[in-house]
């Protein structure tokens, strides 16, 4: 598929950084500026910043846990975090039901952060899917590669072990429950709310539909360069085949396991060990270029 045909994102027309200066009008500045900014949210800006760094977030999550990373990151560190259609200020819009368009629009909106400066993809559970796709289509359309791309809870796309939820339009509110759980999309406390799950279960139960019907065919060759880094709860027991998502990549890949479940990261410990990880991982990077 072309990378503008069907989007949701802008209109039909060349990408606005391949038109010349006099070519963008200021309506169509403003146009762009305000659908980066529902797509990409960064609560703390840091110009001064060396890196970026873009989170992709969990089923049925939306960008603010991601997003108040900004707060507490090493200072060479920017962070911007992913808001999915049907969630937060873009409550009103339908969700998305194909990962390939969620990943051109996430691509449109991303291109003027990604320019001037290297940057990094991280996404947990069905967010690294997201983010693979996006890196993906960024590479391909763009030239633009993340010079790091951190994995968290999640079974590589094309392994026969991932896990999948047939019949999902059948679930009992126990069986979402239990998905809510198993696909990532809250944490144990939040799943027993019933409160919390009516209001979530349609976006929740949207992405576990998308997810379950996202393929990705064992690739023949590397289809990233990027060093892979993946973290996994070394509870988890929806994860696994970790060490195929070797097959993505012909740069090289990591594997730390931290104590806890599926939601793992959201320990203290397991949270400030990632973002100093995840710093040091990236200065490194820049020092052996």
């Amino acid at each position: 598929m072309d990378f503008q045909e069907g989007l949701p994102c802008f209109y039909q027309r060349p990408p606005w950084n391949m038109l010349a200066p006099d070519q963008v009008s200021t309506t169509d500045n403003l146009l762009l500026s305000t659908k980066n900014e529902k797509v990409v949210n960064c609560l703390h800006k840091n110009p001064k910043a060396v890196f970026r760094l873009i989170c992709f977030p969990w089923a049925g999550s939306g960008s603010i846990y991601f997003a108040k990373w900004g707060q507490t990151f090493h200072d060479s560190v920017e962070v911007y975090s992913i808001r999915l259609a049907g969630r937060e200020s873009r409550w009103e819009e339908p969700v998305a039901s194909d990962m390939h368009h969620i990943a051109a629009e996430i691509a449109c909106a991303l291109l003027p952060v990604l320019q001037d400066k290297p940057f990094a993809f991280f996404g947990h559970s069905m967010g690294s899917y997201i983010a693979l796709m996006t890196a993906l289509l960024l590479k391909e359309k763009h030239k633009l590669e993340p010079m790091h791309f951190f994995i968290s809870g999640t079974t590589p796309p094309h392994s026969k072990s991932r896990h999948r939820l047939a019949e999902i339009e059948n679930l009992t509110e126990d069986q979402i429950i239990r998905a809510l759980v198993d696909f990532g999309s809250t944490t144990k406390n939040a799943s027993d709310s019933r409160e919390s799950l009516h209001e979530y279960s349609p976006v929740l139960l949207a992405d576990i539909r998308m997810t379950c019907n996202y393929f990705f065919d064992t690739p023949s060759e590397a289809v990233l360069s990027c060093d892979i880094t993946c973290f996994v709860g070394s509870e988890d027991k929806i994860v696994q085949d970790v060490e195929a998502w070797r097959d993505i990549t012909s740069g090289n890949m990591d594997i730390h396991r931290l104590p806890g479940h599926h939601f793992y990261l959201t320990e203290p410990s397991n949270e400030n060990f990632i973002k100093k990880y995840i710093t040091k991982c990236l200065e490194l990077s820049a020092l052996s270029c």
